[in-house]
């Protein structure tokens, strides 16, 4: 008798209506249901506990597979016992009947709606209820319970596993504060290693301007002396009048200009340039602005040239003081320091 309802279950699914597959798959039974009342062949009924006690439980998952519990609820926490794990399959006949097996034996279903159905097995028709809120908060946890236990689990033995909103409560909490003090603990590294980097460049430049000082200190009197001589050959040439002249008379210089006036210096101060971007890592500006106070031009020909307010140098100037030094200083104190460098 099994096998022909089993035959003729096949040919309604092979020969049947269609219309479902057309409008898509449409899960009938998903989610988590639970026993509300039984009815027993004898005629008495049943009505299972809804708040606290001992229930039975089935977790559809779409309507191919059945995971089946035995839930206990106390207070804050459910205690489930796993029982078996069904394919399931429904064939839809045609008016509203619909005929379900679970693992290939029919029982009878009737939907009554979309959450109530009425299951019949071993002669007891149990009403079931869609259970909306276990299916949000402990539908995947209880399916996984259940599918683990059947596949680590030998038939005669019976595991209990306790679901707690207040555990869950506390294991979120633990997770976001780990993640919070990993985060602490990223911010710090970053934090450190930038004050490392920053002190590891502090000591760099603080060692750069000790050999400038020890390289203008300890230079023999005759070397200096010869270095003096081209400076001064320099600034009374024509090529520097011709220079001061143009840079005197405004306008922006192009980029060949910068290029020449770079080309002089390194004749007249052959370390110059390497020790003044060795200092710090500056600006396009800030450099002009350098190489233009290492040639004697006036602040006010610096701003001409570079198309900005006097103030705005003297600000670069001072600036650049503290970025190098660390403390306060005046524009003044940066050009001593500028015209120091390679003399």
């Amino acid at each position: 008798m099994k096998k022909i309802l089993i035959i003729l279950a096949m040919g309604s699914l092979l020969f049947g209506c269609s219309q479902a597959e057309e409008e898509g798959e449409k899960y009938l039974l998903q989610g988590v249901w639970t026993a509300r009342h039984g009815e027993f062949p004898t005629g008495e009924t049943w009505d299972y506990p809804t708040e606290s006690g001992n229930s039975f439980c089935r977790i559809f998952d779409g309507d191919s597979m059945v995971y089946k519990c035995r839930l206990s609820v106390t207070g804050g926490s459910m205690v489930v016992m796993p029982l078996e794990k069904c394919e399931v399959t429904l064939i839809d006949k045609g008016r509203g009947d619909v005929f379900y097996l679970e693992n290939g034996d029919p029982h009878p279903l009737t939907i009554i709606n979309d959450s109530s159905i009425i299951i019949q097995q071993n002669g007891i028709r149990n009403t079931w209820v869609r259970d909306d809120r276990l299916t949000q908060e402990w539908g995947t946890e209880m399916r996984n319970l259940i599918a683990g236990a059947q596949q680590t689990e030998v038939e005669s033995e019976a595991r209990h596993y306790v679901l707690s909103a207040v555990v869950r409560q506390q294991e979120s909490t633990i997770h976001r504060l780990v993640y919070i003090l990993l985060g602490i603990v990223i911010v710090l590294g970053i934090l450190a290693q930038r004050v490392i980097a920053s002190q590891r460049s502090k000591h760099r430049l603080q060692r750069q301007l000790q050999q400038i000082q020890e390289e203008h200190d300890t230079r023999p009197q005759p070397v200096r002396q010869a270095m003096m001589e081209v400076e001064q050959a320099f600034f009374a040439s024509d090529e520097y009048a011709l220079l001061h002249k143009r840079i005197a008379n405004g306008g922006p210089l192009e980029e060949q200009d910068w290029d020449e006036l770079e080309r002089l210096l390194k004749q007249v101060y052959p370390g110059f340039t390497a020790k003044l971007r060795g200092l710090h890592r500056m600006s396009e500006l800030e450099y002009q602005v350098c190489l233009l106070i290492k040639l004697r031009i006036p602040p006010k020909d610096i701003a001409s040239v570079l198309c900005r307010d006097v103030s705005t140098i003297s600000t670069v100037r001072s600036r650049l003081y503290q970025k190098v030094f660390g403390r306060k200083g005046g524009a003044k104190e940066w050009d001593e320091f500028v015209l120091s460098i390679g003399t």
